[in-house]
């Protein structure tokens, strides 16, 4: 198994112990007794958990050997979804979710393993190829865990999770060369490191691009079940699930990106995928009238949500080589929080203007993306303070470098 292969792989099934409960929700439901105002609390655990986990957890990777951290997060998260498969009680299921979703953040370690120990010439490629195993765990983990509870119950969805985790946390241990770390600051320090990201343009501007990046992606899937289970089409749950194949396509198609990224377009590829993030809604808001269009629009939705999301990752981590771990998990920040709003925001307006209004937001949060990126773009280009350089690296080299893959925007 090649190393971005298995990277990618832990990555995707991390991040399926988030969502695989999403196609579940009614068996669980009707096992635990819970009732149905209840069920968004099984998703929001995982949720709530993970966020904790980007604050507290992620900053250790710029401490402590991540390849350590990968093994030991993936055996936690694989206790937590066995907690959760054996559970009686609901709070028990909340307990064994949360904790799964606070050691998924293992996702966030293993891309900055994967941005800090690619060549500076490779680490776009190495970066999109690395979370297309994010999309493909979002998006495959509906197909599959509806698949799994409706052959063996709900509960093999985590069983199945959990042998794969333990497997991915073997094979890091005899297949990742190790990632020590200098080890000259403490936790605290690396704490107060990602507080004091938020006072830099670049990382600042990233972050809300991202905000409205995921806001825009969880208007759609957290929306797009109610009008294809409506007239006139009526479509099953494993029916609807099959959409994420569609999502699947345009998301792997963006692993691109990494490399446009690599020889410095990751600015003119950011402008160009928010404009299709914004031209893709027109079809999406065809739900209730043409499955073709939907599709498309979809397709070019994910694509444009990898691209930019790649190209993200690609200018933070090169601005920050020294600290890679700190500037994932406060960038993801604002990844947790925009697919949040998304998700609620959705429903509710789905609730008081049906499909055509969840589209229409949707694609507000499309351009408020574009606005944010157009207003950096109008900015004086300005220097952006960043971690000290690799030993041996002078500060202007290390600027040089910065610079090189399509400046601060």
């Amino acid at each position: 198994m090649g190393r971005n292969t298995l990277l990618a792989a832990i990555c995707g099934t991390a991040v399926a112990s988030i969502y695989a409960a999403q196609p579940a929700l009614a068996g669980i439901g009707a096992d635990l007794d819970v009732p149905a105002p209840d069920l968004g609390w099984i998703v929001a655990a995982g949720q709530l958990g993970y966020l904790a986990g980007l604050a507290l957890l992620v900053p250790l990777g710029d401490l402590r050997d991540r390849r350590t951290l990968i093994a030991g997060h993936l055996v936690l998260t694989a206790a937590g979804a066995l907690v959760a498969a054996a559970a009686t009680r609901l709070w028990v299921l909340l307990a064994g979710l949360a904790l799964a979703g606070l050691f998924a953040v293992v996702v966030q370690t293993t891309v900055a393993y994967a941005a800090a120990t690619a060549t500076p010439a490779e680490r776009g490629r190495t970066l999109g190829a690395v979370t297309s195993g994010v999309v493909l765990g979002i998006l495959g983990a509906r197909v599959a865990a509806g698949a799994l509870a409706t052959a063996w119950g709900w509960r093999s969805v985590y069983v199945v999770l959990a042998v794969l985790l333990v497997t991915l946390a073997g094979l890091v241990r005899k297949l990742l060369p190790p990632d020590p770390r200098p080890g000259r600051s403490s936790y605290r320090a690396a704490l107060t490191s990602l507080g004091g990201l938020f006072r830099e343009r670049l990382f600042v501007t990233r972050g809300l691009i991202a905000f409205f990046l995921f806001a825009s992606f969880g208007t759609l899937w957290s929306g797009l079940a109610l009008p294809l289970a409506a007239a006139p089409w009526r479509l099953s749950a494993a029916q609807i699930g099959l959409f994420g194949l569609a999502g699947l396509i345009g998301a792997l198609g963006a692993a691109r990106a990494g490399r446009w990224a690599d020889a410095g377009f990751a600015r003119p590829v950011t402008g160009g995928a928010l404009a299709l993030l914004a031209v893709s809604w027109p079809a999406i808001g065809q739900a209730s009238w043409s499955l073709a269009l939907t599709v498309a629009g979809v397709v070019v939705l994910d694509f444009a949500v990898q691209a930019v999301h790649v190209s993200n990752q690609h200018l933070l981590t090169t601005a920050h080589p020294d600290r890679t771990s700190s500037v994932i998990g406060g960038y993801m920040l604002f990844y947790s929080l925009g697919s949040a709003l998304g998700a609620a925001a959705t429903t509710a307006a789905y609730a008081t203007a049906g499909w055509a209004g969840s589209s229409v937001l949707g694609a507000v949060f499309a351009l408020g993306a574009s606005a944010v990126a157009l207003t950096d773009r109008a900015r004086p280009a300005g220097r952006c303070r960043s971690a000290p350089g690799r030993p041996g690296r002078s500060p202007r080299s290390a600027r040089r470098t910065t610079g090189g893959t399509g400046g601060s925007g």
